[in-house]
């Protein structure tokens, strides 16, 4: 069994510690831990990325080449 929680680090307390000892009570278990970066941080790091992400604000805040999307049915 694979589980992944995504959480901030302030939300590490006692209950959700005592959560997963019950999860995985009686089994041998390994915790990774790594930062997780934030979406937007990490397409801003291409500068192509970042320059492409700031014409379509632009874009959406002039109102200007906008695409229509008809509504699944």
């Amino acid at each position: 069994m694979q589980s992944t929680y995504r959480l901030n680090g302030n939300e590490l307390n006692e209950q959700f510690m005592n959560g997963l000892k019950e999860t995985f009570k009686n089994k041998e278990i390994e915790i990774v831990i790594y930062e997780v970066e934030n979406d937007t941080e990490y397409l801003l790091k291409s500068e192509a990325n970042k320059e492409h992400l700031l014409t379509a604000i632009e874009n959406v805040n002039n109102r200007k080449n906008l695409k229509s999307i008809d509504k699944l049915q």
